[in-house]
């Protein structure tokens, strides 16, 4: 089933950190020290996610990493997108990669068209999520989903 990697969920916990942190620079020790993460994978995947310009960085004693943007600006599929690339659901939205892009179901494919648009649906409400949603979800609430509309039935 699809599922994030650790490299994704490394730096998704970093994110949210530093976002409970806004202006301050966060150091890969002081994320270290709080969550059980290997530092230097979390080190590799900071400087991931500022090459992709969401973090910005400060060297020195009072050095680290912050956001590059406010945390309500920052969506989960930047972040996923800059860690791991898009994610796929069939192994036919990869074939082109992997082999000369055949697929011997192709022309009849009856699932094709249909997790094409599960992907698209999921790949929106990753836009749609940013990491202040994260940081601070409402109670009863879909990240993703506009306030209004939370998973609890209509009375």
């Amino acid at each position: 089933m699809l599922q994030l990697t650790k490299r994704t969920e490394y730096g998704l916990i970093a994110l949210v950190h530093m976002v409970d942190r806004a202006g301050e620079f966060v150091s890969v020790r002081e994320i270290g020290d709080r969550y059980p993460v290997p530092r230097r994978l979390l080190a590799e995947v900071l400087k991931d996610l500022q090459r992709a310009n969401l973090l910005e960085s400060q060297r020195g004693a009072l050095g680290g990493y912050q956001l590059a943007r406010p945390a309500d600006q920052i969506a989960l599929s930047e972040v996923i997108a800059a860690i791991e690339g898009t994610p796929s659901l069939t192994s036919c939205e990869t074939l082109g990669a992997a082999t000369d892009g055949a697929c011997e179901v192709e022309s009849t494919c009856p699932i094709r068209s249909p997790i094409h648009r599960v992907r698209k649906h999921f790949w929106d409400l990753m836009q749609h999520t940013t990491l202040r949603s994260l940081a601070s979800p409402e109670p009863n609430h879909t990240p993703g989903l506009p306030l209004h509309a939370s998973r609890e039935p209509a009375t």
